[in-house]
């Protein structure tokens, strides 16, 4: 049924917009994220070329756990749909199958729960709490947040916000329109990995070097449709969309990753602002402090741009892919 996982998304969108995620003991993400912790203690080694190896197989174990577990639950759905019953119950079924792949989808995006943890650090900034921002933006980024002032943390959340439109939103949709709901669980196992140990320290350097290279190649796309989505989102909303083309071009490949310079470039340039990461990169060439109105606006930006990309992208994929499964009775 080529509408099923278009209506899949619909759902999944919905569901993220409204209620946003569930319960950490509810998450898949979560127990991915767990999984993954079980797997590092032996991946250990004092030897780096065994380090890396063991990376690898980590970083495979992980995701053909994963995949075995989608694909059964796919197929199991997939079964009971074909179950010789009558038209009331094959009904049913459908509806049954199109919401648990909808709620299971959802998990792997982040629309609302970027929102709220965002709005978070901008209310203890509200009452001059930095310390309390502080915390809880360590939560979302890999910088060291105990010495950031004040603007340091409103940057680094509007940057956090830019990539969570790849990392949590476009990216598992980019996947789930070629591969299905394996695909966007093979891609938030990878960024997954690499938020967790893709760290160029010395405890993750070799440990984590596969899945921060993995999550690059597969964020190499989606980063950079995000973007020009991103800019067609701020001619709607009456940003400075011709500046925000400017930046993301000149300040897209600074940033030490290949790929998240690209959406925080096109935010910065389209708000009029700079974001820093202190020894690291400075995006855009903005003066102005930067304050609620930007938080709002960084925000609008992102749902918008969330709808875009699945009318833009998601939805014609899927039925090309479709249309040539069934020209080519796949």
């Amino acid at each position: 049924m080529i509408l099923m996982p278009i209506i899949v998304v619909i759902l999944a969108l919905i569901l993220d917009f409204f209620f946003g995620d569930p319960k950490n003991r509810y998450h898949p993400t979560v127990w991915i994220g767990r999984l993954i912790g079980k797997f590092v203690p032996y991946a250990r080694s004092t030897n780096p070329l065994i380090e890396k190896i063991n990376g690898i197989v980590l970083l495979i174990s992980v995701v053909t756990i994963v995949s075995i577990l989608v694909i059964s639950f796919s197929s199991a759905l997939k079964y009971v749909e074909n179950f010789d019953s009558n038209g009331l119950y094959k009904i049913l079924f459908l509806g049954l199958s199109i919401i648990s792949v909808g709620i299971l989808l959802k998990t792997t995006i982040a629309i609302k729960g970027m929102e709220n943890h965002a709005s978070k650090i901008m209310s203890a900034l509200s009452k001059n709490d930095l310390d309390d921002a502080r915390a809880k933006l360590s939560m979302i980024v890999k910088r060291n947040t105990k010495n950031l002032d004040r603007q340091h943390i409103i940057s680094a959340t509007l940057e956090s916000i830019s990539e969570n439109i790849v990392d949590g939103i476009t990216g598992p949709l980019f996947y789930f329109s070629i591969f299905g709901l394996v695909g966007a669980f093979v891609y938030r196992t990878v960024n997954t990995t690499d938020s967790m140990i893709g760290y160029k320290t010395e405890i993750f350097r070799n440990v984590g070097w596969f899945g921060a290279n993995c999550d690059k190649m597969l964020n190499f796309l989606p980063s950079r449709l995000t973007s020009l989505v991103m800019i067609l989102s701020c001619i709607i909303l009456k940003e400075d969309w011709r500046h925000s083309i400017h930046i993301m071009k000149r300040d897209g490949p600074k940033t030490e990753s290949p790929n998240a310079g690209y959406p925080m470039a096109t935010l910065a340039g389209a708000l009029r602002i700079r974001f820093e990461k202190i020894e690291h990169y400075v995006l855009g060439d903005g003066n102005s402090e930067i304050n609620e109105k930007h938080f709002k606006s960084a925000i609008s930006i992102m749902k918008l741009t969330t709808i875009l990309f699945v009318l833009i992208f998601t939805i014609p994929m899927i039925l090309l892919l479709s249309s040539l499964a069934w020209w080519f009775n796949v």
